[in-house]
């Protein structure tokens, strides 16, 4: 028996680029600032000769990286990220170079929840996690009244399940 499965088709809000580029721009500030204090220690305690070049060897590759997890990647995984509900899977589908399309049963979903920090909140977004028998999954950065609601439907979708089960094992 074969299923047709059509492929998600859901977005996750665009105020997601914004959330990521301010949490990849802290990341990638705080880690830089550590690297130049590396250097002033560098510089007042004549650290070995190779130490110097690690430091800016490392500093570069941050640059680089913060270019691309600043200004590419969010608008990257914005555009890429997929979702679907119903009441038998949810369907997760991300990536473009390595992509992940996930089917979980409504039947192994245990635990439905929403989780919101300080930039999330700032911009209206939650994340909704979902903890399946043997692994969790986040949906990222979806508006808050379809977070709730996506929440609310995945739960009374998986206690439906629950009770087919328990209907058809008696």
């Amino acid at each position: 028996m074969y299923l047709n499965i059509e492929e998600p088709t859901r977005e996750i809000s665009a105020k997601a680029i914004r959330v990521w580029r301010i949490t990849n721009t802290i990341g990638h500030s705080t880690v830089i600032l550590i690297l130049a204090v590396c250097v002033y220690f560098d510089s007042l305690y004549q650290w070995p000769e190779w130490a110097g070049y690690l430091i800016y060897g490392l500093m570069a590759l941050m640059a680089i990286s913060a270019v691309f997890s600043i200004a590419v990647e969010p608008v990257y995984l914005q555009r890429t990220w997929r979702y679907e509900i119903d009441e038998e899977f949810i369907q997760l589908k991300h990536g473009r170079i390595t992509q992940k399309h996930i089917l979980i049963p409504m039947t192994k979903v245990e635990v439905v929840s929403t989780s919101q920090g300080p930039f999330l909140r700032k911009y209206g977004l939650y994340d909704v996690n979902i903890g399946a028998v043997n692994s969790s999954h986040t949906i990222p950065s979806i508006e808050k009244e379809e977070a709730l609601k996506l929440r609310n439907q995945i739960a009374i979708y998986a206690k439906v399940g629950e009770q087919d089960e328990l209907e058809d094992g008696s």
